[in-house]
C-alpha cells in the first residue's frame, strides 16, 4: 500500500512542478554605458555576446542598455542568450538579434531561469 501511495504522489508532484523550458526567463541589460557612448574599440556602452561562457571566447555580437534579451542556458555567471527586442535588433557591430553567451552581472533577469 506504502508503494502505491508513494508511486501516486510522486506522480502528482511531477505534474504539479512546471517544467523549464528554455526562454522562459528573460530580462534587461543593465549596468553598461549608455550607446550615447559607444565606442567598440575601447569596449563602451555595448555588452559583449561571445560563442562560449567565457571572456577568451570570441565576440560575434553586441547588446545593448535596455535591450530585453532571452535566457536560454547557464554555466556559471555566463549567460547562453538571444536578443528579443531593442538596439540589438540593428546593432552597430555584428549580427543582428545576436545568439550567444554575455557575462551574468550586466542581466536583470527573471522567470523561471536555467
Amino acid at each position: 500500500m506504502s508503494r502505491i501511495l508513494a508511486l501516486a504522489t510522486a506522480t502528482l508532484v511531477s505534474f504539479a512542478a512546471p517544467q523549464v523550458q528554455a526562454g522562459d526567463c528573460t530580462g534587461w541589460v543593465v549596468g553598461v554605458r549608455p550607446i550615447s557612448q559607444y565606442n567598440h574599440a575601447r569596449g563602451n556602452g555595448f555588452l559583449a555576446v561571445r560563442t562560449g561562457a567565457g571572456s577568451g571566447y570570441q565576440q560575434i555580437g553586441e547588446v545593448y542598455l535596455g535591450d530585453e534579451i532571452s535566457v536560454w542556458d547557464r554555466r556559471g555567471n555566463w549567460y547562453r542568450v538571444q536578443c528579443m527586442s531593442g538596439r540589438c535588433q540593428n546593432p552597430f557591430w555584428g549580427a543582428a538579434n545576436p545568439n550567444g553567451w554575455v557575462y551574468g552581472k550586466y542581466l536583470n533577469i527573471g522567470g523561471v531561469c536555467p
